[in-house]
């Protein structure tokens, strides 16, 4: 699985002789004649000691080849890299290890790019909320357009220019990091939560007041202050930015 021999390739080179820490595991891995060996918790191709601070990013791609020369540029920026094989068990890995973003190979085997994503989003809607950006072997309108619908941070087409891939993923993680702080800066009572959930399951006022046994009234009053908090000017984009920011569950 992801890979077989390396399990995720999120990895540290080791040294001959150097011994892992209680909570890594070193796998040794035959790559194109080359016996390499990978430590848990960071792909760094110095061999330098990786920064449990560091980002993580999962590549779904089933090219060896395309795969260690992305592992490499990324973790030589700074990345701890994690790599599957296929979109069947990328979508395993994505749920299983959470990484802060994800690249996928559009045309990957078992379960193609398009569909992982669907799958997330489906069955795991906070986890759709990772920064996703498609990889794609040529430029296609089409594909594009459909990735995007389906809800992709961005789109890249081989072959890939590093520095822009990774000026690509900063930014969609600086935007993740924006969406993370200001939630704690608004503090919504519970009443307000709880009118947002219900406007965020598509509810009117009028069908919130009978179902919670209260005046429309009372209803307009809790989520007119819930917008004002979220600085905000409708009660819909209200919902929006507070499902986004993790204070609604809908």
């Amino acid at each position: 699985m992801l890979w077989r021999s390396i399990s995720l390739l999120r990895f540290g080179v080791v040294r001959p002789g150097s011994r892992p820490s209680k909570l890594s595991t070193v796998i040794n891995h035959s790559l194109f004649g080359a016996t390499a060996q990978y430590l848990a918790f960071g792909f760094d191709a110095s061999g330098a000691d990786m920064a449990h601070s560091r980002k993580t990013i999962l590549c779904i791609e089933d090219d060896r080849e395309s795969a260690v020369q992305i592992a490499t540029a990324l973790a030589n920026r700074g990345f701890e890299i994690g790599v599957a094989q296929d979109g069947q068990d990328g979508l395993l890995a994505i749920l299983k290890d959470k990484p802060d973003l994800v690249l996928c190979k559009v045309g990957v085997p078992r379960m193609s790019g398009f569909e992982v994503l669907e799958r997330l989003t489906d069955i795991a809607p906070r986890l759709g909320r990772i920064p996703f950006v498609f990889l794609a072997e040529s430029s296609d309108r089409k594909a594009e357009l459909k990735g995007r619908q389906l809800g992709a941070d961005d789109y890249v087409t081989k072959p890939i220019d590093f520095d822009l891939l990774a000026l690509i993923i900063e930014a969609r993680l600086a935007r993740v990091a924006r969406n993370t702080v200001w939630p704690k800066q608004v503090q919504l009572s519970d009443r307000e939560i709880e009118m947002l959930t219900w406007v965020a399951r598509g509810n009117t006022s009028h069908e919130i007041a009978r179902k919670l046994h209260m005046s429309k009234r009372t209803v307009d009053f809790h989520i007119d202050n819930a917008r004002v908090k979220l600085a905000v000017q409708t009660r819909a984009a209200a919902a929006i930015k507070a499902t986004i920011g993790g204070l609604i569950d809908p």
